[in-house]
């Protein structure tokens, strides 16, 4: 029997009343397991309207009062774990173990979001002037809005919203559709742990839904994580409604193997960056760079190897590296890639199409695939493919290493491996990406440092996470004050100054 889900509005599940439905499939059988409401313009309408009314109350809470309730939700969240990552792992695909990671790196960012206490305070200068005092306070800037994907369904939501609560606001989440379960347990989860009904609400949709959001009056703030033209799109929209966005794309990330690197070590970390999660994270590794002919040749032999004992299998085989991909157009997709760079010329070394889970043959499974001799000029290299890809994109020297990711439309993140120093210290200054990995190959910071690309990897002047999150979400006030000393003042018809 197919689940019928619901939005989360006022601090309850709410049935759909649009009329419009999309299937949420289980990729382990290719079978639809729930039918998931896609809002109307009246509904999301409904939803941003409640969490404006609460966040005139949620905001009058002191920051200490917030805190509690975000820890309270750490609590109950680590409770269900287990149970959050099957569920997870159930409409997304990834391993189980790969989901209690998604969930558990959303948590992060609730932890560093517990020290708003600290993180609001704003500066103080006593004695600016003869008898003035200046001061700053952030204060909240109301409802604001998360547009999330697919490929985390409970880190990135978390990521939003987290800050965005400690601070004061409200919150009006569209998750995607495609694994909606996960974010609204986490709805439920956090009037458990004591958040005011309407404070975080969840409307599924689809462009209704986001345009809907866009628009609204009552929204202040936007963010979103997906592809690059629409991160362009919603950017665009919200800055001409008024609206603060942050918004992040693509990704084609790079990881530079050095001649002096070990290549154990890089194999291991480019199997586990690329093939994880079925290649669809945003910080996935999908170009390998090998410096050098005798590096690259190395480096090939070791690859392929590793890469045929690779294990595709179901989200729940412990014993498995990867699960399947979210959809069947998500597999086709990167099967069209594929044959796509066999056409461009690129060597095939490891083909994964036309696998097939035995007793799982309607899943949306696809096995580990590896090119080697990749240029920059084909389209397998320029695009992002989401998928369980790498591309060996060989570079004669360093230089040439260097230009791969800095040139790149994509600037989200890049890793380089080596044993020496000055060339990581030089390259991690010169290379023009967001975020930088020496001998780490998926660099992404822990949350109380921002997360953000470069270029068409990101949108906007603030990034994820970090302290840049607690400026996103809050406006600064800054106050001069300065006491009657009871002695009589002409006007002043100059600037202020303080002298």
């Amino acid at each position: 029997m197919t689940d019928e889900l619901e939005h989360f509005i006022g601090g309850e599940r709410v049935a759909g009343t649009s009329g419009a439905y999309d299937d949420v499939f289980d990729p382990n059988t290719g079978t639809v397991q729930a039918r998931v409401p896609l809002a109307s313009a009246e509904e999301v309408d409904s939803a941003v309207r409640d969490a404006a009314e609460a966040q005139r109350t949620w905001a009058s809470w002191n920051p200490q009062r917030r805190a509690r309730v975000l820890m309270r939700f750490l609590e109950l969240c680590n409770e269900e774990m287990d149970s959050l990552a099957r569920l997870l792992a159930s409409e997304h695909g990834k391993t189980v173990p790969d989901a209690k990671g998604d969930v558990q790196r959303g948590l992060e960012v609730v932890e560093f979001a517990t020290g708003i206490p600290h993180l609001l305070k704003g500066e103080y200068t006593e004695g600016a002037g003869a008898g003035i005092d200046v001061y700053s306070m952030r204060q909240p800037l109301g409802v604001a809005a998360g547009i999330t994907p697919f490929n985390f369904p409970a880190m990135i939501p978390l990521w939003k919203a987290a800050p965005a609560i400690a601070c004061g606001n409200s919150f009006v989440l569209k998750p995607s559709e495609r694994d909606p379960s996960v974010p609204l347990r986490l709805a439920e989860l956090f009037v458990e742990a004591g958040l005011p009904p309407g404070v975080f609400n969840v409307v599924n949709g689809g462009k209704t839904a986001v345009d809907s959001l866009l628009l609204h009056r009552e929204v202040a703030a936007v963010g979103f994580v997906g592809s690059s033209d629409i991160a362009e799109y919603i950017y665009s929209t919200a800055a001409a409604h008024g609206k603060r966005a942050q918004c992040f794309g693509g990704a084609k990330n790079h990881m530079i193997i050095m001649p002096d690197a070990d290549l154990d070590q890089a194999v291991e970390a480019l199997v586990g960056a690329g093939y994880g999660s079925a290649g669809e994270r945003c910080m996935a590794i999908s170009a390998a760079v090998p410096v050098g002919q005798p590096t690259a040749d190395a480096l090939v032999e070791k690859l392929t190897e590793r890469v045929r004992r690779l294990r595709t299998g179901t989200s729940f085989d412990e014993s498995a590296d990867f699960g399947p991909l979210v959809t069947e157009q998500a597999r086709k997709r990167v099967e069209d890639y594929i044959a796509l760079g066999v056409a461009e010329g690129a060597d095939l070394l490891v083909d994964g199409r036309g696998f097939r889970m035995p007793g799982h043959e309607g899943g949306f499974f696809l096995g580990a695939s590896l090119f080697d001799n990749v240029t920059p000029e084909m389209r397998i290299y320029r695009e992002e493919i989401f998928g369980p890809v790498l591309s060996v994109v060989r570079a004669a020297d360093y230089e040439e290493a260097l230009r791969l990711p800095s040139e790149h439309e994509y600037g989200n993140g890049v890793a380089i491996f080596t044993r020496d120093g000055d060339s990581a210290r030089e390259f991690a200054s010169r290379v023009n990406t967001g975020m930088v990995g020496i001998n780490v190959p998926i660099p992404v910071p822990i949350a109380y440092h921002t997360f953000g690309g470069w270029k068409r990897s990101g949108f906007g002047d603030l990034n994820q996470h970090g302290p840049d999150s607690i400026r996103f979400y809050t406006r600064t006030k800054t106050v001069t004050s300065r006491w009657p000393s009871g002695r009589k003042e002409d006007a002043s018809f100059t600037i202020p100054t303080m002298h």
